[in-house]
């Protein structure tokens, strides 16, 4: 009968480190279901300037691995034709995504940084770029995925 017990308390050790091991990968595969999906077409409005009319932008991602790539199209200035940017340095780690995009106006390069969180079908964050006084201006930015229409 004493026997029993330390065989008892070694089967308890063993079955409480598969318990354990088996939580873990659980948990491992719950944090890889949390990694949200930035693919897609995603779209949103910045108000215009002086009550003008609001300015649509819209952006276009594709994930190949763990590659994030895509296009920025922002409106026209003064009526003027949509222009298309390539995002650069885009990251997505679990539901976080940044990226930046560049391009040249009046001779000097133009850099503004977008980082956000996604939802589902919604990336809410913060847009960081040059402001009309030359100072850095961030303001909120809030997109939604454009759903196929049947």
């Amino acid at each position: 009968m004493q026997r029993t017990q330390p065989v008892l308390t070694s089967l308890l050790k063993i079955v409480s480190c598969a318990v354990l091991a088996l939580m873990g990968v659980v948990q491992s595969h719950a944090d890889d279901a949390k990694k949200a999906d930035p693919a897609g077409t995603w779209t949103w409005s910045t108000p215009g300037r002086d009550g003008a009319e609001p300015r649509k932008s819209s952006l276009k991602l594709k994930v190949e691995g763990e590659k994030v790539t895509g296009t920025l199209t922002l409106p026209g200035r003064a009526g003027g034709q949509p222009r298309d940017v390539e995002i650069k340095d885009a990251k997505v780690k679990g539901d976080e995504i940044s990226f930046s995009t560049s391009f040249e106006r009046g001779g000097n390069t133009v850099t503004t940084k977008y980082n956000g969180k996604i939802s589902g079908d919604t990336i809410k964050g913060k847009i960081e770029g040059p402001g009309r006084d030359g100072n850095t201006n961030t303001r909120d930015w809030e997109a939604k995925r454009e759903t196929d229409k049947k």
